[in-house]
This record gives structure tokens, C-alpha cells and sequence, in this order.
């Protein structure tokens, strides 16, 4: 019978689609309350219902209508977000200060790894980062002298500025930068930017990651928070470069012999977790595939799971879970992996990109399918990534 498909389509399955309509149309209206957002969706998932003589139909009406929100509202004001504060304020408000060179009244921000950054005012009174660092205290493959020689070479629009760099007594290397009260991954978990905003902060990423490869340069540390920007509204920096690689540099290790502990857990592609030591730029997209996934999913959550411990065998796991088990067919280079083939994994089907970023724009799928590859040379360049519709500025 014609409506077989209508009888196999149950509620519980209607009312995710009405959710993923919802949560697109709130995404891309952040203004919009949420019965407004649900009473569109419900109209539109109805008709869909109403009109469509299968399944295949009734998804892909769906599917236009997110993609049609997306258009109609991507030009929608951003909206301030309420959890923010401002430095001038915080300034008033901490008397717990310390001197840091000739910068009299630096103020804690944050604590990272292998570095601790204060925020301080420069002698014109623009606002400042310092990242207080250690040589000689720090492993490979960290490394804050070979992240100061790569800034001044990749110096460019989309490239964290480096202001200023100085010694202190105790073996401390201080790195200074102008202050970005942003990063990409705060501005996302508190959904405040609208989807031309995304586009733009993605496209920045993009270039930046296009000038510092054809440099020869790879960041090996790609993710959201390490997106900087002064506003919401932008431009977008890409920062952190401790941990980055250069063909040439020398204190970078050979190109064969790479270290392959490097990324943050759920950004590390997969040849690195199964040992690949001479691994080149494309391990930069994959985690920027994972960038995308996580600013076009209508919930912004990280595509992959590492665990509450960050376990490689975890996110190996979600990995598989997500994309389907490989084998050499699908993943030839797996072949040549000096840690493939240890361990039997269970044969887990991949799953349509449709249901893995559920509620996002067909475009915006669209890239981070061509990103999150298995096989690292099948994945887009940069270069070729700003070409795609997705980011295109029309």
C-alpha cells in the first residue's frame, strides 16, 4: 500500500524530526522563543507528512526545511550573552595582582598544561595576554621557543599576533599577545552566534590553516577554544602553536619520526591513534572536521567521545561507533600503521551522516563529510575546504 511507510513512521519518530526542525530554527534564529521555533517546525514537519508518498520524500522535505531556516536567518543579529563580563569590570574587582616584566598589574586567567596566561594592560593601555612559560621544563612534544620562531614566520591576518617576547630570571619565556576576550568554544556552548557568524569564524580558520600548511607548518592542535576573537562577531585567530611542527625547523623532529601523542582527545584523527609517525597536514582537517561538526550540529557537542578519562581505546570506540569499523578496502593506509592490526575490533556499521549531525544543513554535513576520512589524503585541503558551497560567502 502507498502509506505502508506512514504506518512504519511511528510518533516517537515524528517528534524527532519535529525537535531536530526546532532546534535548526532556534539555531538559526537565536532571537526566536522556543514554542515559536516548535509551532514552525510542527507546520512544516506536518506538511512534509502530509505531502510526501514515501520516506525517502518525507526526510528530504524535512531536511529543506532546516536548510531553508538556515538561509532565511543567517544574516539574524547576534545577541549578547549574559554570562559574559567585561575585563574593565573584572580589573576594579581583583586586587590579587602580580609584575611581570615591565607589566606592572598582571591578573591571573587561566592555567593551561605547560603555561599560565595572565591578561595586563600594555604602556599605550591595550589589553594583553601573557603566556608565562618554561623551557626548560617542558617536554616534547611542547616546546615555547619553537612556538615563538613559528608565529613570526606565520605571521598573517589569521594568525594570533605575536606582540612581544622576553626573558625572566628562573628560566621563564614569556610570550605576548593581544588579548582576545573570546574563544570559539565558549561562544558555541552558549549559542549566541548566528550561522553567518559561524561561517565567518570557520572561514577564518580555514585561511589560517591554508597560509601556515603552505608554510609547511602543521598546528597538531586544532579545536574550538584555540579560536580567538576580540567580539562575537569576529575576525577569528587561530592560537597555541606550542605544540606545532615545521618542515625544516630545528626543533622540530624528523618527518618521519613525528611524535604521535599530540592533539587534544576527541580532535585526534585516526592514524595517530593507531601510531602513524609521519603524518603531514592532514591531520589538521580532520580535527577541523571535527570543528565543523561540532558548530553545525544544532547542540554544538563534540562529534567524538574520549571518555571521561580521555582514552585513546575510547575514542577509538566512538570513532568506530560513529563511522563504521574499517578495514584496509575502505582504509588502505591502515595497512602501513605500526599499531593496526593489535587489537580485533567489533564490526560496527557506519552511520548515515543524515542521523550523525541530525537538524544540520545539508552543506554543513556536507563538509565535514568531506573532512572526518579515514584515509588522510582523501580528505580536502584547506585550500579546498573554502571552496566548498558551505563557506562560500554568497
Amino acid at each position: 500500500m502507498p502509506d505502508d511507510w506512514k504506518a512504519a513512521l511511528g510518533f516517537s519518530d515524528r517528534l524527532t524530526t519535529i525537535q531536530a526542525i526546532t532546534s535548526a530554527y532556534r539555531h538559526a534564529s537565536p532571537s526566536a522563543s522556543f514554542a515559536e521555533a516548535q509551532s514552525h517546525a510542527t507546520r512544516y514537519e506536518g506538511e512534509a507528512y502530509n505531502k510526501a508518498v514515501s520516506k525517502l520524500e518525507y526526510d528530504s522535505l524535512c531536511q529543506q526545511a532546516i536548510d531553508e531556516s538556515e538561509a532565511q536567518y543567517s544574516a539574524a543579529p547576534v545577541i549578547g550573552s549574559p554570562k559574559a563580563r567585561s575585563d574593565e569590570e573584572d580589573e576594579f574587582n581583583v586586587n590579587d595582582t602580580i609584575v611581570i616584566g615591565a607589566y606592572k598589574r598582571c591578573i591571573h586567567h587561566f592555567d593551561g598544561l605547560m603555561s599560565t596566561i595572565y591578561r595586563s594592560r600594555s604602556a599605550d593601555g591595550t589589553l594583553v595576554a601573557l603566556k608565562v612559560t618554561t623551557p626548560h621544563m617542558m617536554g616534547p612534544p611542547h616546546d615555547s621557543k619553537r612556538e615563538a620562531r613559528l608565529l613570526r614566520q606565520a605571521k598573517n591576518r589569521y594568525v594570533i599576533p605575536l606582540l612581544e617576547t622576553f626573558d625572566l630570571v628562573g628560566g621563564r619565556f614569556i610570550l605576548v599577545f593581544p588579548y582576545m576576550r573570546y574563544n570559539f568554544e565558549e561562544l558555541l556552548r552558549q549559542d549566541i552566534l548566528t550561522p553567518s557568524q559561524i561561517k565567518s569564524h570557520l572561514r577564518d580558520l580555514f585561511n589560517g590553516l591554508a597560509h601556515v600548511h603552505q608554510l609547511g607548518i602543521i598546528h597538531r592542535d586544532v579545536k574550538p577554544s584555540n579560536i580567538l576573537l576580540a567580539t562575537p562577531a569576529g575576525p577569528a585567530y587561530i592560537s597555541d602553536f606550542g605544540i606545532s611542527w615545521m618542515e625544516g625547523d630545528s626543533g622540530s623532529e624528523p618527518a618521519t619520526q613525528k611524535i604521535n601523542d599530540v592533539g587534544t582527545t576527541c580532535y585526534r584523527p585516526p592514524e595517530v591513534l593507531f601510531g602513524s609517525k609521519d603524518y603531514n597536514t592532514s591531520l589538521d582537517l580532520w580535527a577541523a572536521g571535527c570543528v565543523v561538526a561540532e558548530a553545525v550540529g544544532v547542540h554544538h557537542r563534540q562529534l567524538f567521545d574520549s571518555g571521561d578519562l580521555g582514552s585513546d581505546l575510547a575514542l577509538i570506540r566512538s570513532i568506530f561507533t560513529t563511522l563504521g569499523t574499517p578495514n584496509t578496502g575502505v582504509w588502505p593506509e591502515s595497512a602501513r600503521l605500526p599499531d593496526w592490526g593489535k587489537f580485533e575490533f567489533y564490526k560496527y556499521p557506519a552511520k548515515p551522516w543524515e542521523e550523525i549531525l541530525q537538524g544540520a544543513s545539508s552543506q554543513g554535513r556536507d563538509l565535514v563529510s568531506k573532512l572526518i576520512c579515514y584515509e588522510s589524503s582523501s580528505r580536502l585541503t584547506a585550500t579546498q575546504a573554502l571552496d566548498h558551497p558551505f563557506l562560500s560567502l554568497q
